[in-house]
């Protein structure tokens, strides 16, 4: 196998991320304690947020609102087909169908046009969806003011699986404030913004939402002093089924370490996506959209080639090079287990246009401009 030299994410840590982590090690607690609802807080406040719930990864904070959200069998999930299997699978989690929007031509998110005539027909069948989960592709918000707009019509609710986009901005404001979204999951995996290794968390304006979401975390249980005071101070409730889905307080220092840094973190990768846009200026290929609307958190820098039978070719170029681009992503319902609940190719042709011509170049704060001269450079030679 021929090393990767250039990855397409790598996080960044420092001294002060080593520093924070010891001192969680060194300290009283190890899995949730006090590390885990300042970085709550840090986050909620960082984007205009009433409340954070931090969960173990992003996967487990989507079933968490899915399941907050009251998603049962019987009940419709819909979401975009590009994205990662996550964003669909929450709702098969909760016993609900899934089904799919295909995507806007230029932003690559759930289109709202393709949305709304979707509606329209799944009202006329008594079929409209109870959760639409609305993918920030890349760090670029989706059209939330459409979505939204749409949801007060037809009486869905919203998760906007802000993975890709902790940093990013919509209309001026952060995303993640819950404007226009029930809930907003963030990821903090390691090619993510900001990491805590692997960990997640959901925002939401809803005290009552928040109150479940964390419940449901923790196995279901609740305590507080007043049932505590009348059964004793050792008493707890399992009050609905939940699930073992905590922070630790190690990765939750290493997350509210690494949000000192988010504005940094953004500012060096929109640097980086606006001189690969010099740099590709020429090539036969589409760079990606810049949005009126939104500030991308620039999570990825995806490509699109003219030619998409070149795509394979152009790809084991550059991994030979040691260069570690990558493929964001196979529409989910082509998966083998989304195509044995029935679908096929052909149900979403624009999201399925752009998978056959997508490369996603290396694109994080530490890559530098001699690093990206020489992905410019390969890319160059594979296209000659």
């Amino acid at each position: 196998m021929i090393p990767i030299v250039i990855p397409y994410g790598r996080q960044d840590i420092r001294d002060e991320d080593v520093a924070a982590v010891e001192a969680v090690l060194r300290s009283k607690w190890l899995t949730q304690g006090p590390a885990v609802p300042r970085f709550e807080e840090a986050v909620a406040a960082r984007c205009g947020a009433s409340h954070a719930v931090a969960a173990n990864n992003a996967t487990s904070v989507l079933h968490l609102a899915c399941m907050a959200l009251d998603l049962k069998p019987g009940d419709a999930l819909w979401t975009t087909p590009n994205t990662f299997v996550a964003s669909a699978n929450c709702g098969r989690y909760c016993g609900a169908s899934v089904d799919f929007v295909d995507i806007d031509r230029d932003s690559l998110n759930l289109d709202p046009i393709a949305l709304a005539a979707k509606l329209e027909q799944a009202e006329k069948g008594g079929k409209l969806p109870k959760v639409v989960v609305a993918v920030d592709f890349a760090g670029l918000s989706c059209d939330m003011a459409a979505i939204g707009a749409l949801a007060d019509r037809y009486g869905f609710r919203i998760i906007e699986d802000a993975s890709h986009a902790i940093g990013g901005h919509y209309q001026g404001q952060p995303v993640g404030n819950g404007r226009h979204a029930d809930i907003t999951v963030f990821s903090f995996h390691p090619v993510k913004i900001i990491t805590t290794g692997e960990g997640g968390m959901a925002l939401c304006n809803d005290a009552a939402l928040a109150e479940r979401m964390a419940r449901l975390r923790s196995h279901g249980i609740r305590q507080n002093a007043a049932i505590q005071a009348a059964e004793g101070p050792w008493y707890y409730e399992q009050i609905e089924l939940g699930f073992n889905y905590r922070m630790t307080d190690i990765q939750a220092a290493l997350g509210y370490s690494q949000l000192a840094r988010l504005d940094d973190y953004v500012a060096a990768r929109r640097r980086l996506a606006d001189r690969y846009d010099r740099l590709l200026a020429g090539f036969p290929l589409r760079t990606p959209w810049r949005d009126a609307k939104a500030e991308s958190a620039w999570h990825l820098y995806v490509i699109r080639l003219e030619d998409s039978a070149r795509r394979r070719a152009v790809f084991e170029h550059l991994r030979a090079a040691g260069i570690g681009v990558n493929v964001h992503y196979i529409p989910v319902h082509l998966q083998p287990d989304y195509r044995h609940l029935g679908f096929a190719p052909g149900d979403f042709p624009i999201a399925e246009d752009y998978y056959t011509r997508a490369i996603t170049l290396p694109l994080y704060p530490g890559l530098s401009d001699a690093e990206q001269d020489r992905v410019v450079s390969e890319l160059r030679a594979a296209l000659a």
